[in-house]
């Protein structure tokens, strides 16, 4: 099939940005503040020859457009910017560089690592400083033209205080996964196939916030070394899915539509779909990256500079460069990106990669930049889930509890105080009560309420449930850096054998803090967030850092003996939906009851309140709470922790309890009903808490109100 090109390209339009069929042709509008010309190079419908180049008119206010008259959707395409190659200014524009349109919806071609991909010449000894002359135009990444699509319909979105978060990629979820078929495994389809599906409403998660699926490149070591970037927090086409996740993987149409069927068959099942995503840098590296794209069209403008040597890329992110989020035009980038996501592919938020850098001015993070303040008032925006990871990898990125508006926040202070708290590594009841809470020290200001904290135990990044109760040390040498690379010293326990053991009392041991762990994270106040896998026992092996295991360590296990897992995580959830004091919209207040809302009481084992010393105690650390709800004079419901390796004696005193959940599973079975708690019919004023076990209790009766 050939391509009939006119001689002319026609003025065009300054919006949209991007290749949109209009009437009449394809209209192409892009951003560059310091070209001094941009030319629409146009390929045959392989990418294989270019065809004909064309000057875009402009600039009108730093945006080059044109109009291709009489041409429909499918045309392939790229851009080459004209302009200074100034290093030390900030500029390097390379006409010789074929650059990848950031507006591509569709994008063509088979990415390999070549030394042409780079502005400057790799070996000169001026460096990144030198001009290199070759044409990368066959092996670079091409834009296609994409049919118009129509807006899918939104889902129906849950109020965050029903939320329960299931981190997972794509990949990895399906590959080994009983029930997919072979052709599926590892696709988007296998993401909504029927077995899936069932796996998620079983388990009773609500929202599933797939790791990154914008278009991404692994970085040219991992390539080098028969690596890739299998988790995918390397981004270089933002408004299109990764083809790595495709049953058709190598047709960009077929890709677009296996995504929205896969959006619209979740939605269908009742579950909402949540993108991690990666807007704090780009896969162009640092000052010695690949020029692909945005480094060609604009440097100075796409990214932020250091300001006293503009030659250097500021490095918030760790990996090289950081987007100028604080450009306007970057900004609606974004922002035109994100809307994309939610009107023509479904998506019903997003959790933000770094998301300090996007807020980071000239003098540092500010919860009111501009980003935050256009995600805010965006109208289409502004019912989705916005999460942010709260910090970055520079200094003053940390800034958990500062994110505005609706964002709720990764709290990696739960996350450690709860390791702590259940592998006996000194962290006290206080502590781990306010983390238990909802972290009031880091939310409860403003307007913010509980479920701003997204409380979890592991995350993609890190040690997976059982590895984190199998190794006490990482094993990251798979990864090619002996080592080095992943988090030194997580908390975590082999509990006397270092990885895999058959030693009935290791393995009895690792599963009840396992099952303690999941209770805690799926019962505690704010908005839970469980790791795909954790329920099926999976391990990487003692690698916390998979990010490059596009094998069998980074695909998710599907043991069967964890079976009990998946009941406790179901039976959980049950009792956190069925019991509105689990997952309280507002804060809790201490005893006295101060402004008429519900109540926690704190007491000790024997029964007796808190007190200071007794939150200090490095000693002792089991304890009990009790939940009134407000207008109520007794608690509904009490949980008993017992994080040490013995039974301990809890005293309940004259109150009638049913036993409805125990993490140890001794005394109920996960997902039998309640059972009250009597002997002869009396209640029981003792009960004794199994080693490393949390236990809930309700109160079966209606709830007697204070008049």
């Amino acid at each position: 099939m050939s391509v009939r090109l006119p001689l002319t390209l026609l003025p065009g339009e300054a919006a949209p940005f991007g290749a949109h069929v209009v009437e009449g042709g394809v209209n192409f509008a892009v951003w560059s503040d310091h070209a001094t010309r941009v030319e629409l190079c146009i390929f045959d419908l392989d990418g294989a020859r270019e065809l004909r180049r064309y000057d875009l008119h402009g600039p009108e206010h730093g945006v080059w457009c044109g109009l291709l008259p009489g041409l429909d959707a499918g045309l392939v395409y790229g851009y080459r910017a004209h302009g200074p190659y100034q290093p030390e200014r900030g500029h390097r524009f390379n006409a010789h560089k074929l650059l990848l349109d950031p507006y591509a919806r569709e994008i063509v071609g088979r990415f390999h690592w070549e030394d042409a991909h780079h502005g400057y010449a790799l070996g000169h000894p001026d460096g990144a400083r030198s001009f290199d002359l070759r044409d990368n135009a066959l092996g670079a990444l091409k834009a296609r033209v994409a049919q118009p699509l129509s807006p899918l319909p939104a889902g129906r979105r849950l109020p965050v205080s029903e939320v329960v978060l299931y981190e997972v990629h794509v990949k990895g979820f399906s590959m080994q996964m009983p029930g997919i078929p072979d052709a599926l495994r590892g696709s988007y389809s296998a993401m909504a196939h029927p077995a899936a599906i069932a796996h998620f409403k079983a388990l009773g998660i609500t929202t599933l916030a797939l790791m990154p699926v914008q278009y991404a490149l692994s970085e040219a070591p991992l390539a080098r070394a028969g690596l890739s970037n299998y988790w995918g927090y390397n981004t270089i086409g933002f408004f299109s899915p990764d083809p790595r996740f495709g049953a058709k993987r190598h047709d960009s149409s077929a890709l677009l539509a296996e995504f929205r069927q896969m959006v619209c068959d979740l939605h269908a099942a009742g579950l909402e779909v949540v993108l991690d995503v990666v807007y704090n840098h780009s896969a162009e590296g640092n000052e010695l990256g690949p020029t692909l794209s945005f480094r060609g069209l604009d440097n100075a403008g796409w990214y932020r500079l250091m300001p006293d040597d503009r030659s250097r890329f500021e490095n918030f992110s760790g990996c090289g460069n950081s987007l100028n989020v604080a450009h306007p035009r970057v900004c609606q980038f974004v922002m035109d990106s994100l809307r994309y996501w939610v009107e023509y592919l479904g998506i019903d938020g997003f959790r933000f990669d770094l998301a300090s850098v996007l807020g980071r001015t000239l003098l540092g993070f500010d919860p009111n930049a501009a980003f935050f303040v256009a995600l805010r008032q965006d109208p289409l925006l502004a019912n989705v889930h916005l999460i942010a990871e709260p910090w970055d990898c520079a200094a003053h990125g940390y800034q958990v509890g500062r994110f505005p508006g609706r964002f709720i926040e990764w709290n990696d202070r739960f996350r450690d105080a709860v390791r702590g708290y259940w592998l006996r590594r000194g962290v006290t009841r206080g502590e781990f009560a306010r983390r238990f809470f909802a972290s009031s020290d880091l939310f409860h200001h403003g307007q913010r309420l509980p479920n701003a904290s997204v409380n979890f135990i592991t995350a993609h990044d890190g040690f997976s449930l059982a590895d984190l109760v199998s190794y006490s040390r990482k094993h990251n040498e798979p990864n090619g850096e002996h080592n080095r690379d992943g988090r030194d010293n997580e908390p975590s326990d082999n509990f006397g054998v270092e990885g895999a053991s058959a030693d009935p009392e290791v393995y009895e041991t690792r599963r009840r803090v396992r099952h303690a762990l999941l209770s805690t994270l799926l019962l505690a106040q704010g908005t839970p967030m469980l790791l795909a896998g954790d329920e099926t026992g999976n391990s990487q092996q003692g690698n916390n850092n998979a990010y490059c295991q596009d094998n069998s360590i980074g695909w998710l296990e599907w043991a069967a003996d964890r079976r009990a897992t998946q009941d406790l995580i179901g039976a959980a959830l049950r009792l956190r939906a069925n019991q509105p004091l689990l997952r309280h919209a507002s804060w809790f207040t201490d005893a006295a009851g101060h402004g008429g809302s519900a109540r926690v009481l704190w007491r000790t084992p024997n029964g007796t309140p808190m007190q200071i010393h007794d939150w200090h105690d490095h000693e002792r650390s089991a304890f009990a709470c009790e939940l009134i709800a407000a207008g109520a004079t007794q608690p509904q419901v009490r949980l008993l922790f017992n994080p040490e390796a013995s039974p301990c004696s809890f005293v309940l005193g004259e109150t009638d309890w049913a036993l409805s959940l125990d993490s140890s599973a001794e005394y109920l079975a996960f997902g039998a009903a309640a059972i009250p708690i009597l002997v002869d019919s009396r209640p029981v004023t003792h009960l004794s808490v199994p080693a490393r076990s949390l236990l809930v209790l309700v109160r079966p009766h209606a709830p007697e109100t204070s008049t």
